[in-house]
C-alpha cells in the first residue's frame, strides 16, 4: 500500500501541493489528471523522494519515503520515475540505454531482458541505434523500457506517451499496461490524455491548483463529475440549466452533459442555432448557440451553419 497523508509542498514560499491525501493498493493503475501547472508532475517527484515535504508523509509498505535531506542520491530503490525529459544517454545505443541498470555478470540474461523490453515498446529494430539519432517518440519508448528493466514495485510515469504518434500510442498503451498488470506493478500516471484514465486506469485522481478534488474509479468520475472542471478534463462539456430541459423549476440548478449525450430530435426542449460542424471521423462535433451560451453536441452528419435544430438528452448515452 502506498499512502500519501496530508502532504504540503512548495518550491519557494508559494505552496504547490496543499494538504493532499490518498492511498494506492498494490498493483493498481492510477491516473492523475488536471490542467497544466496543477501539480501533477510535482506530486510524482514527491512520491519518488526527489524533494523534501514541507509537511505530511508518504509511506510505502509502512516504510517512509524520504527526500534529499536523508539520502545523498534521492529516489527510492523500489520505485522508478520517468520524467518528461527521458534521461537517456545520447551517445550509446538504445539497447545499452535499456540495459544500463542490468548487471553485466549475467550477459546472456541481460541481453534477453533487454530484447524483451525493446519488443514491449516496439523498438527491437532500433536496438543498435544511438539515442541521439532517435526521434522524440522513439526516445520516449526507450525511456519507458529503461525504467522497466529491474521491474520496480512502483512505477511513476509523467506524460509517458506525449511524444508518440497516435497510431503507435494505442498499441503501446495496451501492451505496456497489460504487462504492468501481469507483473503486479503499481503505476501512477500523470497525464493530459483522457484515454490513459478511461481505458486503462483503475482509478483516477483529479487535481486542481494542488488540491485533490476527487479520487474514484475512472468511469464513476466521468459519468458523475463533481464539477465542470473535472468533466472538462475528458473533453468538451456543457453546463445546462435543468429548467431548460423541463426537469426542474429551480432556475439555478444545472447539469453537466457531454456532447454525445445530446441528440437532435423533433420538438426537443433545447432550441439551438448551428454555428460550425467539426468532422471527427464517425461523427461530427457541432458547435451551436443556445441563447448566448455555446453548446456542443454530436451528430451523424454535418449541419448547415445558422440552421435551427432542437436537442434532447439521450438517455442511452449515460453509464
Amino acid at each position: 500500500m502506498l499512502t500519501v497523508k496530508n502532504i504540503t509542498f512548495g518550491y519557494t514560499d508559494k505552496t504547490i501541493i496543499h494538504n493532499l491525501s490518498f492511498s494506492v493498493r498494490q498493483g493498481q493503475n492510477i491516473a492523475v489528471i488536471g490542467e497544466s501547472g496543477c501539480g501533477k508532475s510535482t506530486l510524482l517527484k514527491l512520491i519518488y523522494g526527489l524533494y523534501d515535504l514541507n509537511s505530511g508523509e508518504i509511506t510505502y509498505k509502512n516504510e517512509q519515503v524520504l527526500g534529499p535531506k536523508f539520502y545523498l542520491i534521492p529516489g527510492m530503490p523500489y520505485m522508478k520515475y520517468l520524467a518528461q525529459d527521458f534521461d537517456l544517454m545520447p551517445y550509446v545505443t538504445a539497447a545499452e540505454n535499456v540495459g544500463s541498470f542490468l548487471s553485466n555478470f549475467y550477459p546472456e540474461e541481460k541481453q534477453q531482458r533487454t530484447k524483451e523490453l525493446l519488443d514491449i515498446v516496439e523498438m527491437g529494430d532500433f536496438a543498435d541505434v544511438k539515442a541521439k539519432y532517435l526521434s522524440g517518440g522513439q526516445q520516449q519508448r526507450i525511456a519507458l523500457a529503461k525504467v522497466l528493466a529491474l521491474e520496480p514495485e512502483v512505477l511513476l510515469l509523467d506524460e509517458p506517451f506525449s511524444h508518440i504518434d497516435n497510431f503507435r500510442k494505442n498499441a503501446l498503451r495496451r501492451n505496456l499496461f497489460a504487462y504492468l498488470k501481469q507483473k503486479g506493478i503499481t503505476v501512477i500516471v500523470a497525464t493530459h490524455d483522457s484515454t490513459d484514465a478511461l481505458s486503462f486506469a483503475d482509478e483516477t485522481i483529479v487535481i486542481k491548483e494542488g488540491r485533490l478534488l476527487d479520487k474514484a474509479p475512472s468511469k464513476e468520475i466521468y459519468y458523475n463529475p463533481k464539477d465542470k472542471y473535472s468533466a472538462s478534463l475528458f473533453g468538451e462539456v456543457n453546463e445546462i440549466k435543468l429548467e431548460l430541459l423541463t426537469l426542474t423549476q429551480n432556475s439555478e440548478e444545472t447539469v453537466l452533459i457531454y456532447p454525445h449525450q445530446l441528440k437532435v430530435t423533433e420538438n426537443g426542449p433545447l432550441s439551438v442555432t448551428v454555428r460550425q460542424s467539426y468532422f471527427k471521423g464517425n461523427r461530427y462535433l457541432i458547435k451551436a448557440a443556445l441563447n448566448r451560451q455555446v453548446v456542443f453536441f454530436e451528430h451523424y452528419k454535418e449541419l448547415p451553419p445558422n440552421s435551427e435544430v432542437t436537442l434532447a438528452v439521450d438517455r442511452n448515452a449515460f453509464g
